[in-house]
C-alpha cells in the first residue's frame, strides 16, 4: 500500500530489527511509534519479557500500555480482511500463513506474561532490580520507597540532632547561612550526595574557588593594610566631607577598621561597579579633581591604596566563597553519613538512591557480571522515551543495561536493539536532573558501540505534526527564527500532516496598576483587588471564554466544525504566582465550569481546613477558635448569628455552652468526642464524612474540585498510620510539619476548563491555548549549590563570586534562559487549531514571551486586531449572535413543587453505654477518674495487640497484668473470637452505639465479654457496680437482636487478679430496665 512521508517515518522507525535514536518535534506520533515497535516486537515472536520500555512518568507508562492492549485486543476481534490492513498499516509487508492466528494470540500472550508487560519508569525498573537482587545491591528485601515528606522530616530530625551533638558545625553553616531555615539546603544536600561525598579537602575548595595557595584573612589584610590607613584615612574623610556632594557622601565609608568589613567598605567607594572595566580602581576618577588638589600627597597614598583594593578583590571574593563551601561540606560529612545510616535502619531508599544502587550493582567488580548474565538473558530490546529529559545517572543505567548488546557473547547470541525516542526542544525538567546535553552524547556513545559491533544506528527525525494547524505551527517557526539553534537543540521545522484552519492571536499588554497610597486598612493582604492588571486580565480572559461559549463559536473538528465548549480551553501559566489564581477566580465569578488548580496545597484547602479544625477541637474541646470554624464550616453549618449569639454571653470555653444546646451540631460533635479516644484518625475523619454526611455537605458547598483535597487527606492519615504510633494529636503535628501538595490528573477533566502549568502540561493538548504570563522571563536558580571544575561549592550573590564560581554561575544563568525559551516551545505546541498570548504588567521588551511570539506574529504576517495582532488561515465559519442561540424556554415544573415539603423523619437519638448512668466503680478506687481512664485505655490496646504478636510501647507493670491475662484465659483470645466490635441497636427509640471488646461467636450460644482495670474488684456479681450492669445489659439487649435464635451471655474480665465474672442474664436485663425509668 501506498504511504504518505510522515507515516513512511513512522513505521520505519517502527521497525523491530534496527537500533533507531528518533527526534521527534511535539506532536508528530512518538507515542504512537513506541507502541508500534512494540506491537512490532511481539508479532517477531519476541517475548514480551524480554522488551524494556522506560517511560519517564508513571501516567506515560499507563497511556502506553494502554495503548498497547487496546491495538492487541482489536487484533484479536477483527476480520481477516481489516486485520491485514492494520498490519500493512504498521509496515508488516508479506505475511507468512501463520501471521493472522499469530496477532490474534498476542493479547492473551501479554496478559498471561509473568509481571505484565514492563513499561515503566526507570525509578520503578530500578526498585524491581533491586527487589530481584537485595543481596548483592546491598539493601532490604523488603524495602520501601521514600516520599518527600518522609524524608524533610528526616532531614529535620537530623539537623536537631546535629545541633546537639556537632553545635559547632552547625553553627559554622549558620554563619554562613541566609535563608529562613535548611530544609532547602538539606535536601539539595542529599540530592548531591555523590558531588559531596567524601567532602572536598580545604585544598581542593581553596583551588576550586580561584584562592592562592596559603592565603588567609590575615595575609589578605596584610596585603592591603600596610599600617596607619586608619589615621590617613580620617584625614583623608575629613577633606572629603569639605568637597562636593559625591565627596560627601563617600567620606563616611573611609573610616574603617582594616578588616574584611573595612576593605568590603573600600571597594564600594575606590572601584567601579559597571561598564566595560568593572571593579577597577577610580584612578583618576576619584575624588573629584578640586578635592585631588587639596589631598596634596595624601592623593599618592589613597591611590595605592585603591590600587591595591582592587588588586586583593579577587581573592577577598575567593576567601569568602571559600569559608561558605567549608562549612558546607563539614555540615554535608556529618549530615550525610547519619542520613543513610537513618534511612538504613528503616529500609527506606529515595528516588536517587534507586539509581544510585542500581548503578553499583551493575558496576560492583564482585557482583556485577552475575547480574548482568542473568539481566542479559532477560533483556533484548530497550526501548527509552523522552530522552531529553533523562538525567545523567539515568543514562548510566542505561549503558550498563545495554553494554553487553554491541560487546561479548551478548551480541553474538540474538538481534538486540535499542529505541530511544526524545526532543531537545522539550527538555524543561534541568530541577529533576535532565540534562540536555546528554541527549547527544548518548546519541555518539551508542552509535559508536553499535559500530564496534557491526551494528547501525538509524537516525531519524519525525517533523510532521498531527496535533497543531499550519498557522500555529508557522507561527511556532517565527517565534524562534532570531533565537540560537543551540539554545533549543537544534534548527526547526515543523511540517502540518493535514490542512486545517488555523488562528493564532496576541492582545494588547494590560498596563500595570500602580498601587493606591491610602489603602484601606482592611483589605485582605493576600487578596489582589479587582482593579490589579492581574485581575484585570483574568476578567478580560473569562469574559472572551464566556462569549465564546454563548455565541457558539465554530472550531475545526475532523473534517468540519463544531461549537466550542469549556474544555476545549487550555490556559497555560509559568507559576502558579502572578495571574494563575485571579484566572480560577474570574471563570467561578463567570459560572463557568472550571476544573481548578493542577496542583493543590493540602493545606490550603477550605475542605480540608474544615476537617482539620475539627480534628483540632477534638483534640483539645478548649480551643474555641477550632470549633467555631467548625461551627460556621459547611460541615455543621452555623449563621454567623447563630454562632455570635451562643458565644457573646458565655462565661466559660465555647464547648461548654454549646453541649447543653439540643442540636444537630451538639450530637455530631459529641458522637465524635465520644469515640475520639477509641477511633484512629482515619476511622474518624471518615465518620464525620459518612456517618455524618461531611463529604456531601462540603462538596456540596465547595464544589466537586473539593474531593482532591478531603481524599488527599484520607491518604495522609492512613500513610501516617503506616509509620507512626496512631493518635489525634500526634496526626495534626504530622501533618503541619510539611506542605503536602497534590498533583491532580488533568488530563481527564471533562468538558471543563483546564489552568495548569506549561511542565504539567507536558503531553497534554487542546483546541484552543491560552497564555497569559508571557511578561518578564523567571528564570530564577534556586539552587544554593553550583557545580564548578573541581568540585560543589556553596553559592554566593553574582557581584560577590569569585572567578571559577561567577563562570559556572553565568553558565547556568544561560543554561536556564534556554530552558525558558524550550518551556514556550512546550507551551505553544500544546494548541491544536487556535493561540492566545496575552500579558498583564511590565513586559520585558527583550527576553520575555511575549515580545518574542509578538515578532513571531509580525514575522508570521499577522495583521493588527482589535489592538494586537491576528494570524488566520482557513474559512471560519461566522459565529451566531447570542440572542440567536438562547436556551429554550424552561419545561413547566410539576405540582408537586409547589407543596411544602413533608417533615423529615427525625433522626433517632445516638446512645453510647456511658450514657445509661450508674456507677462504674466500687468506693475505695485508688486512681484519679483521669489517670484510671489512661490506664484501661492502655489496657485495652495491649489485650487488643498482643494476641497479634505485636507489642505497643507500654508500662511493664500493665504489659505484665495483660499478659496475665492472656495466659490465664487463652480461649478468649484465640484467633476466631473477635476484638473491639462495634455494636448498634434500637433501644427505647434512640440508637445505641457501642463496643465490646472481646465477642465469642458459638454455634448456640454469643458471649461478650467487657475487661475491666477496676482496682477494687467485686466479690460477686451481685457486688458489680451499677453502671456495669447497665452496659452489659445494653451489649446483650443488642446481641439479641442480631443473634435471635441463640443464648446471649455476658461477662467482665477483672485484669487487676485475671478474673472472668460471668453475670446472670436477669441481672443485666433487669439492670437496663432500671435506666430507661
Amino acid at each position: 500500500m501506498t504511504m504518505d512521508d510522515a507515516t513512511l517515518r513512522q513505521v520505519t522507525a517502527a521497525r523491530p530489527d534496527a537500533s533507531t535514536w528518533l527526534s521527534a518535534n511535539a506532536g508528530s506520533g512518538k507515542t504512537r511509534v513506541l507502541t508500534d515497535r512494540v506491537a512490532r516486537l511481539l508479532l517477531a515472536d519476541v517475548s514480551p519479557q524480554r522488551i524494556l520500555c522506560l517511560t519517564y512518568t508513571k501516567a506515560a507508562a499507563t497511556e502506553m500500555q494502554n495503548r498497547l492492549f487496546r491495538r492487541l485486543g482489536e487484533w484479536a476481534m477483527l476480520e481477516d480482511a481489516a486485520l491485514i490492513a492494520q498490519l500493512a498499516q504498521l509496515g508488516v509487508g508479506e505475511l507468512a500463513p501463520d501471521t493472522l492466528a499469530k496477532a490474534r494470540r498476542l493479547f492473551a500472550r501479554a496478559i498471561e506474561t509473568p509481571g505484565g508487560l514492563r513499561i515503566q519508569t526507570i525509578h520503578s525498573f530500578c526498585a524491581t532490580l533491586l527487589r530481584r537482587f537485595p543481596l548483592e545491591a546491598g539493601v532490604s528485601p523488603s524495602f520501601t520507597e521514600m516520599d518527600d515528606r518522609a524524608a524533610a522530616l528526616m532531614r529535620e530530625d537530623i539537623m536537631e540532632e546535629l545541633a546537639d551533638r556537632r553545635p559547632e558545625i552547625v553553627e559554622r553553616l549558620a554563619r554562613n547561612f541566609s535563608g529562613a531555615d535548611f530544609s532547602s539546603l538539606s535536601g539539595q544536600v542529599a540530592a548531591r550526595r555523590a558531588a559531596l561525598m567524601p567532602p572536598m579537602s580545604e585544598e581542593a575548595i581553596c583551588a576550586a574557588c580561584g584562592l592562592e595557595p596559603g592565603m588567609t584573612t590575615e595575609a589578605l589584610l596584610a596585603r592591603v593594610f600596610l599600617g596607619g590607613e586608619e589615621e590617613w584615612l580620617a584625614e583623608v574623610a575629613a577633606i572629603l566631607a569639605a568637597g562636593s556632594t559625591t565627596d560627601m557622601n563617600a567620606a563616611p565609608h573611609l573610616r574603617i577598621q582594616p578588616d574584611l568589613e573595612g576593605l568590603s567598605a573600600l571597594e564600594k567607594v575606590f572601584l567601579t561597579k559597571t561598564g566595560a572595566a568593572p571593579f577597577t580602581a577610580k584612578i583618576g576618577k576619584f575624588p573629584t579633581k578640586a578635592t585631588r588638589t587639596a589631598l596634596g600627597p595624601l592623593l599618592d597614598r589613597l591611590e595605592d591604596l585603591m590600587r591595591r583594593v582592587e588588586d586583593a578583590r579577587p581573592q577577598r571574593l575567593a576567601l569568602r566563597a571559600a569559608t561558605r563551601s567549608s562549612a558546607l561540606h563539614a555540615f554535608a560529612g556529618a549530615f550525610l553519613p547519619e542520613y543513610d545510616s537513618r534511612k538504613a535502619q528503616r529500609g527506606w531508599l529515595d528516588f536517587d538512591d534507586l539509581i544510585r544502587r542500581t548503578v553499583h550493582l551493575l558496576t560492583d567488580p564482585s557482583v556485577a557480571q552475575w547480574v548482568l548474565f542473568r539481566l542479559d538473558g532477560g533483556i533484548d530490546h530497550i526501548l527509552v522515551d523522552e530522552a531529553q529529559d533523562t538525567s545523567p545517572e539515568q543514562w548510566r543505567v542505561i549503558e550498563l543495561l545495554a553494554q553487553e548488546f554491541s560487546s561479548g557473547i551478548g551480541a553474538r547470541d540474538v538481534e538486540r536493539t535499542i529505541f530511544v525516542v526524545g526532543d531537545k526542544k522539550q527538555s524543561i525538567y534541568s530541577f529533576q536532573g535532565a540534562d540536555v546535553a546528554a541527549f547527544d552524547r548518548m546519541k555518539a556513545h551508542f552509535a559508536e558501540r553499535l559500530a564496534e559491533a557491526r551494528q547501525g544506528l538509524q537516525d531519524l527525525q519525525l517533523e510532521h505534526s498531527f496535533r497543531s494547524s499550519s498557522t500555529i505551527l508557522r507561527l511556532v517557526d517565527r517565534t524562534f527564527d532570531e533565537v540560537p539553534p543551540e539554545a533549543l537543540g537544534g534548527p526547526m521545522r515543523h511540517i502540518a500532516f493535514r490542512d486545517m484552519p488555523g488562528r493564532a492571536e496576541i492582545w494588547p499588554v494590560i498596563e500595570p496598576t500602580k498601587p493606591p497610597e491610602d489603602e484601606d486598612w482592611a483589605s485582605p493582604v493576600d487578596l489582589i483587588s479587582d482593579e490589579h492588571h492581574n485581575a484585570r486580565l483574568a476578567a478580560e480572559i473569562a469574559d472572551r471564554i464566556d462569549g465564546m461559549i454563548r455565541q457558539g463559536v465554530q472550531i475545526p473538528d475532523g473534517g468540519g466544525f463544531r461549537p466550542c465548549h469549556a474544555g476545549d480551553f487550555l490556559i497555560l501559566v509559568r507559576g502558579r504566582g502572578g495571574v494563575f489564581n485571579p484566572l480560577i477566580r474570574a471563570c467561578k465569578v463567570k459560572g463557568l465550569p472550571i476544573a481548578g488548580a493542577d496542583r493543590l496545597k493540602l493545606g490550603a484547602e477550605l475542605a480540608v481546613r474544615d476537617l482539620t479544625a475539627l480534628l483540632s477541637f477534638l483534640s483539645t474541646p478548649e480551643d474555641d477558635l477550632s470549633l467555631a470554624a467548625v461551627l460556621r464550616s459547611p460541615l455543621l453549618g452555623w449563621s454567623e448569628d447563630a454562632l455570635y449569639r451562643l458565644a457573646q454571653p458565655r462565661e466559660g470555653y465555647l464547648w461548654a455552652a454549646l453541649r447543653h444546646e439540643e442540636c444537630e451540631a451538639t450530637r455530631i460533635l459529641r458522637d465524635l468526642r465520644n469515640q475520639a479516644d477509641y477511633l484512629r484518625p482515619y476511622d474518624l475523619i471518615e465518620r464525620m464524612l459518612t456517618r455524618h454526611d461531611g463529604r456531601r455537605r462540603l462538596l456540596a458547598r465547595l464544589g466537586t474540585e473539593a474531593e482532591d483535597g478531603i481524599d488527599e487527606l484520607l491518604s495522609q492519615a492512613l500513610a501516617y498510620e503506616q509509620t507512626d504510633v496512631p493518635s489525634l494529636t500526634g496526626f495534626l503535628s504530622w501533618l503541619t510539619t510539611d506542605e503536602v501538595e497534590v498533583k491532580r490528573r488533568m488530563d481527564s477533566a471533562g468538558r471543563m476548563i483546564r489552568v495548569m502549568t506549561v511542565h504539567g502540561a507536558k503531553g497534554l493538548e487542546a483546541p484552543i491555548v491560552i497564555l497569559p504570563d508571557t511578561t518578564n522571563p523567571r528564570a530564577r536558580d534556586r539552587d544554593e549549590l553550583v557545580s564548578v571544575e573541581g568540585g560543589m561549592l556553596w553559592k554566593v550573590a553574582a557581584a560577590e563570586a569569585p572567578p571559577p564560581m561567577a563562570a559556572a554561575l553565568e553558565a547556568s544563568r544561560a543554561a536556564r534562559e534556554a530552558e525558558s525559551l524550550r518551556l514556550l516551545y512546550v507551551a505553544l505546541t500544546r494548541a491544536q487549531c487556535w493561540l492566545i498570548a496575552a500579558a498583564a504588567g511590565e513586559v520585558n521588551q527583550e527576553a520575555s514571551w511575549y515580545s518574542l511570539i509578538h515578532k513571531g506574529m509580525e514575522r508570521a504576517g499577522a495583521v493588527p486586531h482589535q489592538g494586537g495582532l491576528l494570524l488566520q488561515d482557513g474559512t471560519w465559519p461566522d459565529p451566531a449572535p447570542e440572542a440567536d442561540i438562547a436556551p429554550p424556554p424552561p419545561e413547566p415544573l410539576p405540582d408537586w413543587t409547589r407543596r411544602p415539603a413533608a417533615d423529615p423523619p427525625a433522626l433517632a437519638r445516638r446512645l453510647s453505654p456511658s450514657d445509661l448512668g450508674g456507677a462504674k466503680a466500687l468506693p475505695g478506687e485508688g486512681l484519679p477518674e483521669e489517670d484510671a481512664k489512661a490506664r484501661g485505655t492502655a489496657l485495652h490496646l495491649l489485650l487488643e495487640h498482643l494476641p497479634l504478636g505485636t507489642i505497643p510501647e507500654a508500662d511493664p507493670a500493665l504489659l505484665a497484668e495483660a499478659e496475665a491475662v492472656l495466659a490465664a484465659h487463652p480461649a478468649l483470645f484465640a484467633p476466631e473470637t473477635l476484638a473491639e466490635v462495634p455494636v448498634t441497636a434500637d433501644l427505647d427509640g434512640a440508637r445505641l452505639v457501642g463496643t465490646i471488646d472481646r465477642l465469642v461467636v458459638a454455634q448456640d450460644r454469643i458471649l461478650a465479654v467487657d475487661f475491666k482495670s477496676n482496682a477494687t474488684v467485686p466479690a460477686s456479681p451481685s457486688a458489680v457496680p451499677e453502671g456495669i450492669l447497665r452496659q452489659m445489659g445494653a451489649y446483650a439487649h443488642a446481641l439479641a437482636q442480631i443473634w435471635p435464635d441463640r443464648r446471649v451471655e455476658t461477662a467482665i474480665l477483672w485484669t487487676r487478679h485475671a478474673t472472668l465474672m460471668p453475670l446472670p442474664p436477669d441481672a443485666v436485663a433487669a439492670a437496663l430496665q432500671r435506666s430507661r425509668s
